[in-house]
């Protein structure tokens, strides 16, 4: 069920599943385990294994409706893969507890500044098309969201989506971008959880969850096939407050387990 809502979110904002993946996994984690492992490592490092799966099928996906922008796109993916490796390096290092309070401040920023800050619901500005990334925001902006994503393994979704609508992307086309920049993130995560993980449970490598990412794949490639092909007809504005909607369902999910 989870699996299927991973996928459903990967084609309509661009997530890879890690902001729905990451409380599911911890909170069966630490009822498993009884709080006896490192749940939210766990948690993160299997999130970033459905991650890869889930970003490259969407974004093969999304290559096909002709929606992802070279312009968009390079160079700020190579600076998004410095920052994750850069990222990846302390992340195993960030404790626990610490880790899950980062997880939760950094989705109320993100919600409080997509409200209160003009451009996110609207897109960009109000008669203006889309601008292009100036060097700055390619480059220090790149490094920034692989390093954060990295150490909380969210895809960088979060952070590219907003960068683009306030460029005056449209949402669809946003969510749909961020898929591909995810990639670099997943893999980065993936390798470093698995090679330096305990691995203290049967089914793991290393941190990652075998057992679980693979039945939350067997829900969200399907639901991926399924729903890329009604994107483009949510209004642009109520899919924007969507993504919102949701990111405060996952803030209260996370503070609430």
């Amino acid at each position: 069920m989870f699996g299927c809502l991973t996928g459903v979110t990967t084609v309509l904002f661009g997530f890879g599943g890690g902001f729905v993946t990451v409380p599911v996994v911890y909170a069966f984690t630490v009822a498993r385990s009884g709080g006896g492992v490192d749940a939210m490592h766990v948690a993160v490092a299997t999130s970033a294994a459905v991650m890869v799966v889930n970003s490259v099928g969407a974004t093969l996906a999304q290559a096909r409706s002709g929606r992802l922008r070279r312009e968009y796109l390079w160079p700020l993916g190579a600076w998004v893969a410095v920052g994750a490796a850069a990222g990846a390096l302390g992340a195993v290092a960030v404790g626990d507890a610490v880790q899950r309070v980062l997880f939760a401040v950094y989705l109320g920023v993100t919600i409080l500044d997509s409200v209160v800050r003009r451009g996110f619901v609207a897109g960009g500005v109000a008669g203006a098309g889309p601008r292009p990334l100036g060097r700055v925001a390619a480059s220090a902006g790149g490094v920034g969201i692989g390093a954060v994503a990295s150490v909380l393994e969210v895809g960088g979704s979060v952070m590219t989506v907003p960068l683009l609508r306030r460029r005056g992307v449209a949402m669809a086309d946003a969510a749909a971008m961020a898929n591909p920049l995810s990639v670099p993130v997943a893999v980065v995560g993936t390798a470093v959880y698995a090679l330096v993980g305990s691995g203290a449970a049967p089914g793991h490598v290393g941190y990652v969850d075998v057992v679980a990412a693979g039945l939350l794949l067997a829900g969200s490639l399907p639901a991926i096939a399924v729903v890329r092909r009604v994107v483009g007809r949510v209004p642009d504005r109520v899919h924007a407050v969507a993504y919102i909607g949701l990111l405060v369902v996952v803030l209260v999910a996370i503070v609430v387990v």
